[in-house]
């Protein structure tokens, strides 16, 4: 599978993707099995009710979540696979202890999107015919400073999940 994204594409995905509260919410089902949502508020007490409210909502519009009677949130296959991405993310920053030996789970992963972002960025504007990492025919991911695997997995979900790529006028992000 071949996909191309443009930069635009790339940053409207890492800004929903990024976007602390559905982090929090995504990884807290994840770890934590569903969450009813009247208990929203005590189980992410550290989120505004605003910022609950719109990671709910994007989660649902995008197919992270959904809401089962007598359940509450939970997870879709989309959501679980992007919880992987998440761990991921983070388990290459603290192995290279980027951004430092010591920060929050939400803070790796969106410093490692932020990175991923910029260096997908700009390859597309260095070589906009280059392939893809997803169609498997660029170079094997290295180890070290460059978070390649974490790429690959992100361009991975992104390619099954084109919805995130492009940001209409209605987005509920803050």
């Amino acid at each position: 599978m071949t996909t191309s994204f443009t930069t635009a594409e790339i940053r409207a995905a890492v800004e929903v993707l990024a976007f602390r509260p559905l982090i929090r919410l995504i990884t807290e089902i994840d770890d934590n099995g569903a969450i009813p949502a009247r208990r929203l508020a005590a189980t992410l007490p550290d989120l505004s009710t605003h910022h609950l409210r719109i990671a709910a909502e994007t989660a649902c519009h995008h197919g992270l979540v959904r809401t089962t009677p007598g359940t509450g949130l939970e997870l879709t296959h989309r959501g679980r696979e992007l919880a992987d991405v998440y761990d991921v993310a983070a388990r290459w920053s603290r192995r290279h202890s980027s951004p430092a030996a010591v920060c929050e789970f939400t803070h790796r992963v969106r410093h490692v999107l932020g990175l991923l972002a910029l260096q997908i960025s700009g390859e597309s504007a260095q070589d906009p015919a280059r392939p893809s990492a997803v169609s498997g025919t660029g170079t094997a991911p290295e180890p070290g400073a460059d978070p390649a695997h974490v790429r690959v997995l992100l361009l991975q979900w992104l390619a099954e999940n084109p919805q995130l790529t492009c940001l209409s006028t209605s987005e509920p992000l803050a």
